[in-house]
């Protein structure tokens, strides 16, 4: 796929934020894109269980308020709160870990604004080693994935875009993106250093492949 790497990362404005929950504090990653389709043509794009696998998972579960999610192949959790075609709210589950995921959509002169926050309890090692790039690069790549398919109304070819992921211009994409995660975490108080150092190894994680 033909996709200028600069222009698409530069589409998603980033930003990080401290939170707390329960006492325990958190930092929470947001992303923000708009998109040229009105609020209700996005709003299924992204809650329509027939149209997510077109560009993100197929998800399975008892899709309403109290009920729970799947994704299949990852994250599970229960629905919060679901406001259409406003907002939705959902506990985001895996790998043994407790996150929070919530996406607003906001109509602008040129399309809609979907802003999505991810908050998760800090782990001082792991925020150290890759920072906000480790959650924020997969939803970079996802809303472009978004992008895509909401532009041509097609599918998006996971192996596709997986391979584009590794392509050179993939990689120039996280880089790009990556570097917007480090600015974004410093702006909110972390090291510059240190916020450059965990960009560059969330650039190895998604760019690398295990066996390389």
């Amino acid at each position: 796929m033909t996709i200028d790497p600069l222009t698409a990362a530069d589409l998603i404005a980033r930003e990080v934020r401290t939170g707390e929950r329960n006492g325990a504090t958190t930092r929470v990653a947001v992303a923000r894109r708009t998109y040229a389709t009105d609020r209700a043509d996005l709003w299924e794009a992204v809650t329509d269980p027939e149209r997510l696998p077109r560009w993100f998972l197929p998800v399975s579960g008892e899709l309403r308020p109290g009920g729970r999610y799947q994704l299949e192949g990852n994250a599970g959790g229960s629905i919060e709160s679901c406001d259409a075609p406003t907002s939705f709210a959902v506990t985001w589950e895996f790998g043994g870990q407790l996150s929070w995921l919530t996406v607003t959509l906001t109509p602008a002169a040129d399309g809609t604004i979907l802003e999505l926050e991810h908050e998760a309890p800090v782990d001082p090692e792991f925020w150290a080693q890759y920072g906000p790039g480790a959650v924020g690069i997969g939803w970079d790549l996802a809303l472009m994935g978004l992008g895509r398919h909401l532009d041509s109304g097609a599918a998006v070819d996971p192996s596709e875009a997986e391979a584009w992921a590794i392509s050179p211009e993939g990689v120039e994409f996280v880089r790009r993106a990556a570097s917007q995660w480090a600015d974004a975490a410093v702006a909110d108080g972390d090291e510059p250093r240190a916020a450059r150092d965990a960009a560059e190894n969330t650039v190895t994680f998604y760019t690398v492949p295990p066996d390389a």
